[in-house]
């Protein structure tokens, strides 16, 4: 896919996952998808409806804003070649978030390289990521870490 296609496709993504009402409904809000989608920054404000019952953060919405980010950025740096799922993910509470607060996305080539090494003669790969969640005072409240499925497709696999 050409770098202006790519970048028309994060533009459309993140209009479409701002509309999307389960991050309508927990005031998340995707504030930025790179052209090459290597980087995302996401934010969540604290309102009534995102609120738990001592007044912090609803610990379900601050899984929610980081739940598909890194699957979509592996699918999109890959290519049609490859199958990308999440697997497994697990949450660390560190701190109470009491007001907005972000996570920011990263993948870089020798990431995607390690995938490709080791899903290269069709066998399953998952590696492990991990995102922060911070405060606008840049105080950590939870790290997230994702498991990701990664595998050539079939066809592919058939091919080789």
């Amino acid at each position: 896919m050409s770098a202006k296609k790519l970048a028309r496709k994060a533009r459309w993504l993140r209009w479409a996952m701002n509309l999307y009402p389960p991050y309508l409904g927990a005031g998340i809000r995707v504030r930025q998808i790179s052209a090459d989608f290597r980087q995302v920054q996401v934010k969540m404000v604290l309102s009534w409806y995102n609120r738990n019952y001592v007044g912090t953060h609803f610990g379900g919405s601050l899984y929610s804003m980081t739940d598909p980010f890194f699957m979509l950025m592996i699918m999109e740096n890959l290519g049609g070649d490859f199958i990308v799922w999440d697997k497994a993910a697990r949450i660390d509470f560190i701190a109470p978030g009491t007001g907005p607060v972000y996570a920011n996305f990263s993948i870089d080539e020798q990431l995607l390289e390690d995938i490709r090494r080791h899903s290269a003669d069709g066998d399953k790969y998952h590696p492990e990521l991990q995102v922060e969640v911070r405060d606008g005072s840049g105080s950590l409240v939870a790290r997230v870490h994702k498991t990701l499925y990664v595998r050539l497709k079939p066809r592919i696999r058939q091919a080789a």
